[in-house]
Formats: C-alpha cells, structure tokens, sequence
C-alpha cells in the first residue's frame, strides 16, 4: 500500500464528510457549512491519500509552542490497522514540535486505541459542552 501523506494537500469538504461517515466519526456532516468552517479555522491539517481517494484525516488547532488540540482523526474503514493513524498523529507531533503537546478528547470507541499509541489517559479535564 502506498499512501501518501501531506500537510498541503486539502481535501474538499465533499471529501472530508465522505471519509467522517465512511469512519463513523461523530461530527456534523449532515452540515457542510459547518463542515467547512471546521477546516477552515483549523491551522494544522495532516492528510491520507490512496492516489486520488482520501482515506486518513488529523485535524488540530495549535500555537505551535503549548498545546496541540487534535479534534479530529479519522481512517476510512477498509484502511484501518494499516498504521494511517498513527503515523498521521506522528506527524501532527512533529509538526508542533516537542515544546507542544497534544491532546485530545476520545470518541468512546477509541478509548483503547490512544493509550496503545502512546496517550496517557488524563482524569484532569473539564468541558462546558456545545448546545448544537
């Protein structure tokens, strides 16, 4: 498998809800402008790429210096244990560099799966939850 990985390369947002539902991602694609806003407002983007079809996304929000805040990750089903994802992931972190850390806020399904690549599970964490 040669799978492509880029910081350049935008997928559309066509793309990016096809590959979220394809990966059961619990996001609002049923709302392509919010979709879209999502990506626009997110400064470090990691993409997947099999030739032409999107198969791996990591989004985050960084200040490059602190904190890393990967909202998303998301590895199209037939590509999954394929190591898209941690190798996506890796290269979020060495993007930010090692003055950054990232974290995350794991859909329940994938709690086992980030303590395997390397997470610490945190019990430090607060949220004030969004209305829609």
């Amino acid at each position: 498998m040669n799978i492509e990985y880029s910081f350049k390369k935008r997928p559309t947002v066509d793309q990016v809800i096809e590959l979220y539902d394809n990966a059961g991602l619990p996001r609002p694609t049923n709302d392509k402008e919010r979709m879209q806003q999502m990506f626009e407002n997110s400064n470090l983007i990691v993409t997947a790429w099999d030739n032409e079809l999107l198969v791996g996304v990591s989004r985050s929000i960084t200040d490059w210096v602190w904190a890393c805040y990967l909202s998303d990750l998301a590895v199209r089903n037939d590509y999954k244990k394929e190591g898209i994802g941690r190798k996506l992931i890796r290269l979020t972190k060495e993007k930010v560099s090692d003055q950054s850390m990232v974290l995350l806020l794991s859909v329940p399904t994938a709690m086992e799966y980030y303590p395997r690549i390397g997470f610490k599970k945190q019990e430090s964490s607060f949220i004030i939850d969004r209305e829609k």
